[in-house]
C-alpha cells in the first residue's frame, strides 16, 4: 500500500490521508480529448486489508455526469476494478489507466445514471454539453474551492453552536 501511494504522488497526483493509510483522496483530472478534460475530481479510495489481492473502492467524491457513476454516490461501475482486479494491477493501474478510459469509453448498456445513458446514445452533444456544465458547477478550481469553503464554514459554524463552556475547555 505504501509503495502504492509514493507511486501516486510521483506521478503527480495530490493525495490526501482521510482516516490511515487504507483511505485516500486522490485528485483526479479528466482525460485530454474528452469531455471530461479540464475537470478535477476528487476520488476517495478505500483500500481493503487483503489488498493487492482484493480490489479497492473507488468512488468520486464531487459530482460527475457519467453512465457508469452514479450521480448521488459517485459509485464506480467498472468491470476492472468491480471483477476482474488482480494482484498485478495497483493504484497507478487505476488512475493512469481504468479512469481514463472509463471516462473516454462510457458503456451506456451498463448504466448507473440511466438518464446519463440515455442522452448519451440518443443525443450525444447533448450528452458533451450536460458534461461540461457539471464539471463547471462541481469540477473546476474554483468549484473545489467553493465547496472546501463550505465545507470550512459548516465546521465553523458548528464550533460557534457550542456552548460558551465547551468553547472554553477547547481552548484548554
Amino acid at each position: 500500500m505504501d509503495t502504492d501511494v509514493c507511486k501516486l504522488i510521483e506521478n503527480k497526483y495530490e493525495v490526501t490521508i482521510l482516516g490511515g493509510l487504507n483511505e485516500l483522496m486522490v485528485k483526479f483530472h479528466g482525460p485530454d480529448g474528452t469531455p471530461y478534460q479540464g475537470g478535477i475530481w476528487k476520488v476517495r479510495v478505500d483500500i481493503p486489508e487483503k489488498y493487492p489481492f482484493k480490489s479497492p473502492s473507488i468512488g468520486f467524491l464531487n459530482r460527475i455526469y457519467h453512465p457508469n457513476i452514479d450521480e448521488a454516490s459517485g459509485s464506480v461501475c467498472l468491470d476492472v476494478i468491480n471483477q476482474s482486479w488482480t494482484a498485478l494491477y495497483d493504484l497507478q493501474n487505476v488512475f493512469e489507466s481504468f479512469l481514463p478510459q472509463l471516462l473516454t469509453y462510457p458503456n451506456p448498456s451498463d448504466p448507473l445514471n440511466g438518464d446519463a445513458a440515455t442522452l448519451f446514445i440518443n443525443k450525444p452533444e447533448d450528452y458533451k454539453i450536460r458534461v461540461r456544465e457539471y464539471i463547471e458547477k462541481y469540477a473546476t478550481l474554483k468549484a473545489l474551492k467553493e465547496a472546501e469553503g463550505e465545507e470550512l464554514s459548516s465546521s465553523e459554524s458548528s464550533i460557534s453552536d457550542l456552548s460558551e463552556d465547551e468553547t472554553q475547555d477547547m481552548e484548554l
